[in-house]
């Protein structure tokens, strides 16, 4: 066996496996369920949470003329007795919230 080739080829396999990993990495989104988990947990440090919904796909969204791929859903919460919802809207890519707006 030559050992010229069978380096190229192990240099090769790893740069090919590394771009992969890295186009793959760019194009993946937080799944939806880990997004409201982090949304319930900004939520619950304020008042507890009496229901939550998030759609599970992922729609265009522009703030500040910047444009992302969000999710959105809503929280429900009793303070004082009495119910408040919001709608929020998070980032598919980082699970950052961007917005959150009460439901009237």
């Amino acid at each position: 066996m030559n050992w010229k080739s069978f380096f190229l080829g192990v240099g090769v396999g790893i740069v090919t496996g590394f771009a992969a990993k890295e186009l793959l990495a760019e194009n993946s989104c937080v799944s939806s369920e880990k997004v409201l988990a982090h949304v319930k947990s900004e939520f619950k440090k304020e008042a507890p949470i009496s229901g939550s919904w998030i759609h599970m796909k992922t729609e265009p969204y522009e703030k500040n003329q910047l444009h992302y791929n969000v999710y959105r859903g809503g929280i429900s919460r009793t303070v004082n007795e009495e119910a408040e919802q919001y709608e929020f809207v998070a980032d598919a890519k980082t699970g950052t919230i961007l917005d959150i707006y009460p439901i009237t």
